[in-house]
């Protein structure tokens, strides 16, 4: 049952890079936006990611909740050593989340509407900046368990500069996730064209950001190579992400917009399991060279088999009316 609970954490990390990535892209794209086609983008985005964006937010409860139920340990670490970018990410959806409800259903419109935009957009960048932060602190043995003082063990433990590269990177993801995922929501032509060409900056800005991360990991002698190169996974990884992004040009110029988001998603899957499966099972790796394993941490297998099978059974009654839900809202919406 292990293993089931651990297929069930990776799962849910996943998909909340997949559809939260492509909720707080639509912020970056919007903050990133040119001044004459800013406006508009607010309203693409509204009608891309408005009826679900909350819903996005399950798959990060479901992540809290098996480390929190399954691993105490694990948990209790990464809450003491990371709660300085922990707090800012969940202050960021809290803003986040609260600014977009205020900026959209607000009936009167004011000024106010002004500073709940600068709330939405910069709390969409903030928050995956620090979640990309926090995920390569976990796997670059940045965090000094023995330190004794507060700046080693709270602030340098995430503050480096590859895991910020790492943070930068990921918001390229989520503009790139963002930009892809709302074509299929408008029916303008104009419209759709910008919105692929504002994909195609992100997938230039995604080369350049990973770019940055292997230029830091050599500077900072961070074996980010051997972690991608660890046996013929990463190789076959890497090939199938190559690949999905010649089959994303391809779909892109024939208009196969659903197609599009399939091999979007299947890239940043892609580079993810590149990046992280050599460190399975561990979760955590200190900068003293130990680390904490999902299959060896001190949890109860008790615990472990009712937690599996409160997720299998709880996917079964949840996951269908969550994707009936996106299939729901998922229809074209003319932008004017």
């Amino acid at each position: 049952m292990i293993y089931v609970v651990i297929a069930f954490l990776w799962t849910a990390l996943g998909m909340y890079v997949i559809f939260g990535g492509a909720d707080f892209g639509a912020g970056i794209v919007e903050l990133f936006s040119t001044k004459d086609f800013k406006e508009k983008t607010q309203r693409i985005m509204y009608n891309s990611i408005g009826p679900i964006w909350e819903a996005n937010h399950m798959w990060l409860i479901i992540s809290i909740v098996i480390l929190f139920v399954g691993f105490p340990k694990i948990y209790a670490d990464l809450s003491n050593f990371l709660h300085i970018p922990l707090v800012i990410m969940l202050l960021g959806i809290i803003a986040r989340g609260t600014s977009f409800t205020f900026r959209n259903y607000d009936v009167i419109k004011d000024e106010w509407h002004k500073l709940y935009a600068v709330i939405f957009t910069i709390s969409s960048l903030i928050t995956p900046l620090f979640l990309g932060i926090i995920a390569a602190s976990t796997v670059s043995g940045s965090i000094d368990h023995k330190a004794t003082d507060f700046l080693s063990a709270y602030v340098y433990s995430w503050l480096t500069w590859f895991n910020i590269s790492v943070g930068i990177f990921t918001v390229s993801i989520c503009g790139f996730l963002a930009s892809i995922f709302s074509i299929h929501s408008i029916d303008d032509l104009a419209d759709k064209q910008a919105l692929r060409n504002i994909a195609k900056r992100y997938s230039i800005a995604i080369f350049l950001t990973g770019g940055l991360v292997f230029l830091v990991s050599f500077w900072k002698e961070i074996p980010l190579t051997q972690w991608i190169y660890y046996d013929w996974r990463g190789y076959l990884a890497v090939g199938l992400a190559t690949l999905s992004i010649i089959a994303l040009n391809f779909s892109l110029k024939q208009h196969q917009d659903i197609l599009s988001r399939v091999i979007a998603g299947c890239i940043v899957l892609m580079i993810l399991f590149a990046v992280s499966y050599s460190h399975f099972p561990n979760l955590i790796t200190f900068k003293d060279g130990t680390s904490y394993s999902l299959l060896e941490s001190n949890y109860s297998v008790k615990t472990i088999q009712v937690l599996g099978w409160a997720l299998l059974l709880g996917s079964i009654i949840i996951l269908p009316f969550l994707f009936y839900l996106i299939y729901s809202f998922n229809k074209k919406v003319q932008v004017k």
